[in-house]
């Protein structure tokens, strides 16, 4: 696997996600694909991310890279995440996605943390 191919389908993959294009991004998932947020149930197996991504709300939005860093079978991402604007939430969230590829370099598993401010002491 190249990881210049799977940065790549990491990059294609937001583009597909926040223009709506669900088979485009089915298409780069590896069939054991997991997908595991705070914001959304789990996601296992490639049909069932992308049933997930089609009915959570929290999973439609803009996504917005500000930094790719790849090692390997690892890409993390950083940006912002920018709900549509019906989500009960409407403010923006930074977040890093943790993507690992498959040896095909295809999208073999993708966990989101969002950044949150510590309580105040």
């Amino acid at each position: 696997m190249s990881t210049a191919a799977g940065v790549d389908h990491v990059r294609l993959s937001y583009h597909y996600l926040d223009t709506g294009d669900l088979d485009g991004y089915a298409s780069l998932l590896h069939p054991d694909m997991q997908l595991k947020r705070s914001d959304a149930p789990p996601g296992h197996g490639r049909d069932d991310t992308v049933r997930l991504l089609n009915t959570a709300h929290a999973l439609k939005g803009r996504h917005h890279i500000h930094k790719l860093v790849a090692d390997k079978d690892t890409v993390v991402v950083v940006g912002r995440y920018t709900p549509p604007p019906d989500a009960e939430r409407r403010f923006p969230s930074e977040f890093a996605d943790v993507v690992t590829l498959s040896d095909e370099g295809l999208l073999l598993c993708s966990r989101r943390f969002y950044y949150v401010d510590p309580p105040s002491l």
